[in-house]
């Protein structure tokens, strides 16, 4: 299983939301307040996400899956 910090803390807030993986690679998506969120990781050591801003997709490398928890940690 992979994005498991990520999942846990969606579980921790009760917050639905679907888990996939393919190729080694993991892919979670849910929804907050309406609108939809996506992580899903690469095989380059990194992943791409739309918690920034949920309409547009953005990279992040290196110690991303922190990167995204603290964006999503900010909301609340």
């Amino acid at each position: 299983m992979r994005l498991e910090k990520l999942q846990d803390y969606l579980k921790q807030k009760g917050w639905k939301y679907s888990y996939a993986e393919a190729d080694g690679c993991g892919s979670v998506d849910w929804e907050y307040r309406g609108l939809t969120y996506h992580v899903w990781e690469f095989p380059e050591d990194g992943a791409e996400s739309n918690v920034k801003n949920v309409g547009r997709m953005e990279d992040y490398t290196g110690s991303y899956e922190a990167d995204i928890l603290n964006i999503i940690k900010e909301w609340g």
